[in-house]
């Protein structure tokens, strides 16, 4: 039997993020970790794998500590099938993806590499948990969330997360004393309103910059949104089960 619980991590900002280097440093102090982490950012990657190219995944060293830290060429989700089934000699007890740099929170679970590689492990098998911080920075501070995340990891290990669920946390902009507490919340009811930047370049070709604003349409107070905007970390159990049950009936009533 195992001592420490074996820890998987990975993200979707890239090997050298800082707030891969934070989650790092607390995921040290509860188990035996193991980092499968992209070799360059990958946000907004979705759930994407790559299947038109090979994958290369490599050792290497970043910062000293006990982990074990592997580069790999493809997407989070690819980072997570490596871990699984070509590095590891056992499955791992639980995956970690993150400290995301910006909100996963509402719909922007659906985009997330950092969430998309939690749900991955999800598949496979694997507990998982995705963070993220609201903070877009690369050099965010991150220290408000270590405790938070510690306590969330040390309750999933022991309390155990059920097949077929991952947990979405997003932890707000906040110094450690302003945050009031965790919440357990649903998806809000929101979406990007998107917009695109069109331009050219010096030689006439026509391009595009995308950029958008979010739009919540759900005002509930039990959302995830609304615990990020009153200074609550924010936890969602996520399924990656996506069949509108409720539909199954209705559907067939129609005349297939």
């Amino acid at each position: 039997m195992q001592d420490k619980p074996l820890i998987l991590i990975t993200n979707d900002d890239g090997i050298t993020a800082p707030g891969l280097r934070a989650l790092i440093g607390i995921m040290n102090k509860i188990g035996e970790v193991v980092v499968v982490a992209p070799d360059s950012p990958q946000s907004g990657m979705g759930h994407a794998i790559t299947v038109d190219n090979v994958l290369t995944c490599n050792p290497i060293t970043i910062d000293e500590g006990p982990q074990l830290e592997y580069t790999c060429s493809g997407t989070p989700a690819d980072c997570v099938k490596m871990a699984v089934n070509e590095i590891l000699n056992r499955k791992p007890d639980l995956c970690v993806s993150g400290i995301n740099h910006g909100s996963n929170a509402s719909i922007s679970v659906i985009y997330s590499g950092t969430m998309s590689a939690a749900i991955e492990a999800g598949i496979e098998g694997v507990p998982a948990i995705g963070f993220s911080l609201l903070d877009f920075k690369w050099h965010a501070d991150f220290k408000q969330s270590e405790e938070y995340i510690k306590m969330i990891t040390l309750n999933a290990l022991l309390n155990g997360i059920p097949e077929g669920i991952v947990l979405n946390v997003n932890i707000p902009k906040l110094k450690k004393e302003e945050i009031k507490g965790v919440k357990i919340c649903r998806q809000a009811n929101g979406f990007w309103k998107e917009n695109f930047d069109k331009r050219k370049n010096p030689m006439g070709k026509e391009y595009y910059w995308l950029s958008g604003e979010f739009v919540n349409k759900d005002k509930g107070q039990d959302t995830d949104i609304y615990a990020l905007e009153t200074g609550y970390i924010s936890v969602v159990p996520v399924q990656f089960d996506m069949t509108a049950h409720h539909m199954i009936q209705k559907l067939n009533s129609w005349e297939l």
